[in-house]
C-alpha cells in the first residue's frame, strides 16, 4: 500500500513539474514589427516610435536586453515583467543628424518569450538640412 501511494505521489509530482514547464512567456507586437516614419527632416532632430509588446504566453514575460543596430538608434523598454495577456512598451528613438537619405534600423529584443531575438524595424528617409 505504501508503495502504491509512493508511486501515485511521484506521478502527481511529475505531472505538476511538466505542467509548470509548459507555462511559458510569448512575445508579440500589438500592431506591427515595422514602423515607417516616412519623410523626416534632419533639422527637426530625433524622432521616436513606441512599439507595444504583448505577452501571449502564460508565464510573465521578461525583456532582458534590447540592442539597436546603430549608435544613432536608442531603445528604452519596460523593465518590469509583463503579465500574461498584458502589454509593455519599447520606445525607439532615431537621431537623423548627419544621416541624410533612406534609413532602415533594427532593434533586437531578447526575452524569455522567444529563443534568440525578436526584431523590430524602423525606416524612413531623411531630408538633409538646407545650408
Amino acid at each position: 500500500m505504501k508503495r502504491i501511494l509512493f508511486v501515485f505521489g511521484l506521478i502527481l509530482l511529475t505531472a505538476n513539474v511538466v505542467s509548470a514547464q509548459q507555462k511559458e512567456a510569448s512575445i508579440s507586437v500589438v500592431d506591427s514589427a515595422v514602423y515607417d516614419f516616412g519623410d523626416v527632416n534632419e533639422k527637426d532632430g530625433p524622432i521616436t516610435h513606441t512599439f507595444k509588446i504583448k505577452n501571449d504566453g502564460e508565464a510573465p514575460l521578461v525583456i532582458t536586453k534590447v540592442v539597436a543596430s546603430c549608435g544613432c538608434t536608442t531603445p528604452d523598454w519596460t523593465k518590469e515583467p509583463i503579465a500574461s495577456g498584458k502589454t509593455g512598451e519599447i520606445k525607439v528613438t532615431f537621431d537623423p543628424t548627419g544621416r541624410p537619405g533612406p534609413f532602415t534600423k533594427t532593434v533586437s529584443v531578447y526575452s524569455n518569450g522567444k529563443a534568440g531575438s525578436y526584431v523590430l524595424t524602423i525606416k524612413g528617409k531623411v531630408a538633409p538640412k538646407q545650408t
